[in-house]
């Protein structure tokens, strides 16, 4: 089933996408208490949603499925790793802690925005980047679950668009703690989530899931990848996401960016120019992945923000006091 979060005469509504209409479900007031419930319980109110009156897609306004708890968003992609090292710090190849285990930060879930919505970047940029991943959505509350555990947490899947301003992510992570205004302005989640058992058939025998994933600007063809080209599951991502702490329904677990052009800077990192673009006001940007759908954004103007002056210097050769 695909659970769509919409907005339709003015309210906020939960429902069941079928074919080009969206059937409410009356008896949960948010996405994220239909996914507290648990996939099972979610998917008999979808059944019993159908059965009630659709709303044609036409008529409402699809938004971001849920504003998650906490979003942790990986990166699993091998040569976007490679490329995006050489586009930011100029260096080759992939360094040897990232094969040791799926590593993820953390990522701001008051930036998500839905479909449609405008991208506000931060004014100082010149290197506006999209990222097409796809994301999972936690069910089912769990803490240090092994891999075969973790597949049983994940409720369903759903589109990631983790928009990056490569210039200010380049200077922050020379101090060693990641990216933060770099990423802290959008993240795109949507159209919908597809519940899990919709993309079993996809699943192979080591449970990467084989789904075509592609972007576009202004209509051009700018990357493709298969998302079974992760080096981890989704199902051990959970279960590292786990480790030694707690999940909990709604939060959101990005697969990192696809390669083969997945994002602008894996591929300046490969050409060593800035080709295509970066991003612009105008820009619409579209994500597509098999079996789950399309979410487009379009850039907007930059607002202006208060300036934060820079540290103040401390003076080494003054005597301690």
């Amino acid at each position: 089933m695909k659970f769509a979060t919409f907005r339709h005469h003015g309210s906020t509504h939960t429902g069941v996408v079928d074919a080009d209409a969206v059937h409410p479900i009356g008896s949960v007031d948010s996405m994220l208490e239909l996914l507290r419930g648990g996939l099972d319980a979610a998917l008999v109110l979808g059944k019993s949603a159908l059965r009630s009156s659709a709303i044609p897609l036409s008529d409402v306004v699809l938004q971001a499925p849920l504003v998650p708890p906490t979003i942790r968003d990986f990166v699993t992609f091998e040569e976007h790793v490679a490329g995006v090292r050489r586009s930011i710090d100029g260096a080759e190849g992939v360094v040897d802690a990232w094969y040791e285990a799926p590593r993820f930060y953390f990522t701001n879930p008051y930036a998500v925005i839905g479909p449609g919505d405008s991208v506000l970047a931060p004014r100082d940029t010149r290197a506006l980047d999209f990222e097409l991943e796809v994301a999972a959505v936690v069910g089912r509350s769990g803490s240090s679950c092994t891999v075969e555990q973790a597949r049983d947490h994940i409720f369903g899947y759903t589109i990631l668009n983790d928009w990056s301003a490569r210039d200010i992510q380049g200077r922050e992570m020379q101090v060693n703690l990641g990216p933060s205004k770099g990423k802290d302005f959008a993240n795109t989640l949507g159209p919908w989530i597809v519940t899990a058992d919709e993309l079993d058939r996809h699943r192979d025998e080591d449970g990467f899931l084989h789904l075509d994933c592609s972007v576009t600007v202004n209509g051009a063809l700018v990357g493709h990848d298969s998302l079974a080209n992760m080096a981890w599951t989704f199902d051990a991502m959970v279960a590292y996401a786990s480790r030694d702490t707690w999940i909990h329904p709604g939060d959101v677990l990005g697969s990192g960016t696809v390669g083969n052009g997945g994002c602008l800077a894996e591929l300046w990192g490969r050409s060593g120019e800035r080709t295509p673009p970066p991003l612009l006001p105008g820009d619409v940007v579209t994500l597509t992945v098999d079996s789950i759908g399309s979410v487009t954004n379009t850039i907007g103007r930059s607002t202006t923000a208060p300036i934060v002056p820079p540290a103040r210097r401390a003076d080494h050769e003054r005597p301690a006091r």
